[in-house]
């Protein structure tokens, strides 16, 4: 059943979505076998950190691209940037390894979170994510994706990865 908070604030927001259920998925690679049904640009999140300058990010990158931590590193004007652990997931987004999405970011009450966006997500036409829980997605249209990213108010970056 898809998240309430998910739901509630895309409703009020009016931004429209498709929503798809599938089995559960932890990768991209499981996600390409179980969600051939979801219309998509296929994308990966990943929830970063700089513990040196005390920074949180998530990182929204196509799901087949590979992920340059050290040209981010430097884009970013970070010292050194590791995978976020589960503990900080959970404080920060509320989330459990394997349900990354946008939608955490809902819970990310205090902006802590900056969101990097890879410019091939941003343009693309149609994108889909977890609504916080890893069996199921909803799809969303550029202008959608792009609305509901604006309405965060939280701070964004949008660079070729």
């Amino acid at each position: 059943m898809m998240d309430k908070i998910v739901k509630e604030y895309l409703e009020k927001k009016k931004i429209s979505y498709e929503f798809y259920t599938h089995p559960a998925v932890f990768t991209t690679q499981e996600a390409g076998r179980h969600c051939k049904h979801v219309p998509r640009k296929a994308c990966k999140n990943l929830f970063l950190q700089d513990k040196e300058a005390n920074k949180l990010f998530l990182v929204i990158i196509v799901a087949e691209k590979r992920l340059d931590i050290k040209a981010l590193t430097k884009s970013l004007k970070t010292k050194h940037l590791s995978f976020g652990n589960p503990e900080l997931l959970e404080k920060y987004l509320k989330l459990k390894p394997g349900s990354v999405s946008p939608f955490g970011l809902l819970n990310d009450e205090k902006k802590d979170v900056d969101i990097v966006i890879d410019k091939d997500i941003w343009d693309a036409e149609m994108v889909n994510f977890h609504p916080n829980v890893n069996t199921e997605s909803l799809a969303l249209k550029k202008d959608g994706f792009h609305a509901y990213i604006e309405s965060l108010q939280q701070r964004k970056i949008i660079l070729e990865l």
